[in-house]
């Protein structure tokens, strides 16, 4: 731990995140400095060329782990990687790089990298168009609505074909989505899984296990997390998923099918306590051996 007194570790995150206040704990441990900025409370000095939090220039930095970027998902969020863009060509390391979780923060970016990558993924249709929307839901029988940012299912729908389709769209819509992201209802053996890596390298996975009263497995609603022990086939295929996008940490959601297991999404920024629930594998212990590693590379 003393070889790693003289590094400043700058944590991205949320003071009421305790996945945040876990990886600052974690560096603090190992470093003697705890340093956890909220992007919200950012300075960025273009004619001076700084970016402060308070009096902390986050150029001085060794490096900045990002753990949450924001409460909530939305495109502000990408007005706020412009930042640690710009820190970035200044020479501070950023774990993961902000070009990696760019491409993972959008639903449809994330989607259509999975989709050029090859990676099975259920029937998914993008449009602006509400009759074209409406066609899709009665194409899949049964669909999700899934707003372009969005974290545990927050603010999707399910929609069946048939009377009050159009009019679910039209609600949908107008309540913030003018771009709509449609996807297949797949049929789930009442769980989903998130496998985990760590810079690229497989750490272990968590099933969400839904409640029965829910048709997801968040743990917003009810869902729990339980250890599972994936087939090899399982990992190869979000191994492959999660390279295509080369962060640094990431969770990569998958779920088995009757026709074989699909992606639903690469994490940009992953999380922490499904390993340690189910598995009781403290990822944020992990994660920081893993950035003073790189560090001292």
């Amino acid at each position: 731990m003393n070889n790693n007194t003289d590094k400043r570790i700058g944590v991205i995150g949320r003071h009421d995140g305790w996945s945040s206040r876990k990886l600052a704990d974690a560096f603090e441990t190992r470093t003697g400095h705890r340093c956890l900025i909220e992007m919200d409370n950012l300075a960025f000095d273009l004619e001076r060329g700084t970016v402060c939090h308070g009096s902390v220039d986050l150029a001085t930095l060794d490096a900045l782990v990002v753990k949450k970027i924001g409460a909530a998902y939305s495109p502000d969020l990408l007005d706020r990687m412009e930042i640690l863009r710009f820190l970035r060509s200044r020479g501070v390391r950023i774990f993961s790089e902000p070009d990696s979780m760019i491409l993972a923060m959008d639903r449809i970016s994330c989607t259509v990298t999975l989709r050029l990558g090859e990676i099975p993924i259920p029937p998914t249709t993008i449009t602006e168009n509400a009759d074209e929307a409406v066609k899709a839901i009665e194409r899949y029988g049964r669909a999700i609505l899934k707003p372009v940012y969005t974290s545990k299912a927050r603010g999707m729908i399910v929609v069946e074909s048939g009377n009050g389709v159009a009019d679910a769209v039209g609600s949908f819509q107008q309540g913030g989505n003018p771009i709509m992201y449609i996807q297949k209802m797949v049929p789930l053996p009442g769980r989903d899984l998130g496998l985990v890596f760590l810079g690229g390298k497989y750490v272990g996975t968590y099933a969400r296990v839904g409640d029965g009263a829910s048709w997801n497995t968040t743990t917003r609603s009810g869902g729990r997390y339980e250890p599972f022990e994936p087939a090899s086939e399982l990992i190869d295929l979000a191994d492959r998923a999660q390279q295509l996008f080369k962060l640094a940490f990431t969770c990569v959601d998958v779920a088995e099918t009757p026709d074989g297991p699909v992606v639903f999404e690469v994490s940009a920024f992953g999380g922490f306590r499904g390993l340690l629930e189910a598995r009781e594998i403290d990822a944020a212990e992990l994660y920081a051996d893993y950035v003073l590693g790189e560090l001292s590379a």
